[in-house]
């Protein structure tokens, strides 16, 4: 049955509720409470908070945008000519980049809808007591949720983002004030994602009408990553990881999806539509048919091979392709490389590419395509038939079980418990039927976020520059470029796709903002430190 919420997203965002109307939401970082939604009643709430996730299906979010940024890493290439984005990735930017404006502006006007439910749903007297602290902790989730993604791309250790509360005497008075250091920032965002754990109820207990929106596992899943991202600046964070991950797995029942007939069978089956809801599943972008993240066709081969409009974009690198073991069966799982085979639209197929730079092309998401009949994408009842708008029934990932487990291991690594570590690490390499690491480092940990993470909205990026890997961030990246780009079967030779950049962590360890939100401010704001 298809998740009620995603019916609502669907039909805020027709009338226009989930856009940036004034009647609803200001896109600067402060904001004004609403009149929109009084949430004096149970059916208003719940139109009220599911306008909460609305934009998280737009492209300067997680349709697309905030993954250019995720793209400076050495996994992936652009794919496709595109200036903008370029310059993100060689660290050429100004802030003002389409891209990235419209992912700051599109984050706050979420971050105010946030708070605005805050207001209204504290303020309310005519909801039962458990549907309030539901509500309200889905809207103290959204507003950890976006601010996390605020502080963590454009957030210094020297300098914060812009943040208001709604419980500030002030908020909705003045221009948010721009907060001292990034670690301002994780400490307002792990304090609601706790309030938010601690009013949630578990993900186990919604039924149909109710699967897309936050739950206790998703909070605490956050509140994980916040104190990971958070230990780089203040290492006494790690020892707060441990146990928020065994309470996603005892109290909340996350678990890797294992069982299938074969290791291969149990990755890929992480990334299928029939799972987008499993125990596996942390949080996501609700998507369908007619609306959702178009993540899954911006990977695909530009224009589909002629049968439906991928974009062809964000490709995978050699190096990302040699990191894998040889036996690890999620090379295969999630990168296509020529010669390879898959099911497109009812009909087998050798891969080959016109259009991707490296030679391969992120193979995770292909699922989807794979239904229909005679290579006829008409006949296909998973996917959106307006290609501009390539959306599917898949769910987009945004955290899974796995990273939980791999930020265990690395919190115990982190505090020179190694042998601890084992454990949760191996649990993820069982799966997939690699052998077990006694004591592992961090090199394993890293070799093996990597390799299970891949081509996800992860952030590869923030990984490399939280430990701060540098050179491998300014490395040469490489691909294999074919004789004959049609022929599946063409000899290829390795060669550069992309020159050495030059990362500098003085400068390049947060994201330009904006000029024109700077200069809105009237001198409240201030560029990131270095640029």
């Amino acid at each position: 049955m298809k998740s009620t919420i995603l019916n609502y997203l669907f039909i805020l965002s027709v009338l226009g509720l989930g856009s940036c109307s004034k009647s609803w939401v200001d896109t600067k970082p402060n904001g004004t409470a609403s009149s929109a939604y009084l949430w004096d009643n149970e059916s208003d709430a719940i139109k009220g908070t599911a306008a909460l996730y609305v934009a998280m299906k737009d492209e300067p979010t997680w349709g697309r945008n905030l993954f250019w940024m995720q793209n400076a890493s050495d996994d992936l290439i652009v794919g496709r000519p595109k200036a903008k984005a370029e310059n993100i990735k060689n660290f050429v930017c100004t802030g003002n980049e389409d891209y990235m404006a419209g992912g700051w502006s599109d984050l706050y006007s979420m971050l105010s809808k946030a708070n605005q439910a805050v207001v209204g749903i504290k303020a309310s007297t005519s909801l039962s007591t458990d549907f309030k602290n539901r509500s309200l902790g889905e809207a103290y989730f959204m507003r950890g949720f976006v601010h996390f993604w605020i502080a963590y791309l454009w957030g210094h250790k020297n300098q914060g983002v812009p943040y208001d509360s709604a419980e500030d005497v002030h908020y909705g008075l003045r221009i948010a004030p721009q907060l001292p250091s990034v670690t301002n920032d994780y400490a307002i965002i792990a304090a609601d994602l706790q309030r938010a754990a601690d009013l949630l109820p578990l993900f186990s207990t919604y039924g149909d009408a109710d699967k897309g929106r936050a739950h206790r596992a998703a909070a605490l899943g956050y509140l994980v990553k916040t104190y990971a991202y958070w230990a780089q600046y203040d290492p006494s964070k790690w020892a707060l990881i441990p146990d928020l991950c065994d309470r996603i797995k005892n109290e909340c029942g996350r678990a890797l999806i294992t069982g299938n007939a074969n290791p291969a069978d149990n990755y890929k089956a992480v990334f299928k539509i029939a799972n987008n809801w499993s125990s596996e599943y942390i949080w996501s972008v609700t998507s369908g048919t007619q609306g959702g993240s178009e993540f899954v066709g911006v990977v695909l081969e530009n224009t589909g091979w002629g049968i439906y409009n991928g974009w062809g974009y964000f490709q995978p690198t050699e190096e990302l392709y040699d990191e894998y073991e040889a036996t690890d069966p999620r090379r295969e799982a999630t990168i296509l490389k020529f010669g390879d085979q898959f099911t497109y639209f009812g009909q087998n197929r050798s891969y080959y590419s016109t259009n991707s730079l490296s030679g391969f092309q992120i193979n995770k998401y292909m699922e989807p395509y794979s239904y229909g009949s005679n290579g006829d994408a008409s006949t296909n009842p998973m996917i959106n038939q307006d290609g501009n708008y390539p959306t599917t029934r898949l769910n987009l990932p945004l955290m899974r079980y796995a990273e939980i487990l791999l930020f265990k291991a690395e919190a115990l690594i982190q505090q020179g418990k190694s042998a601890d570590a084992a454990a949760p690490l191996n649990e993820v390499r069982a799966r997939v039927g690699l052998g077990p690491i006694a004591a592992p480092t961090m090199a394993d940990l890293k070799h093996e976020r990597r390799c299970e993470l891949a081509c996800e909205w992860t952030d590869r990026f923030e990984d490399l520059k939280r430990w701060g890997d540098v050179a491998t961030i300014n490395a040469p990246l490489h691909g294999r470029i074919h004789t004959i780009k049609t022929d599946p079967a063409s000899p290829y030779t390795i060669q550069q796709v992309w020159p050495a950049r030059n990362f500098d962590p003085a400068k390049h360890m947060a994201w330009p903002i904006n000029p024109d939100e700077i200069s809105l401010s009237n001198g409240v704001y201030k560029q990131t430190p270095g640029w």
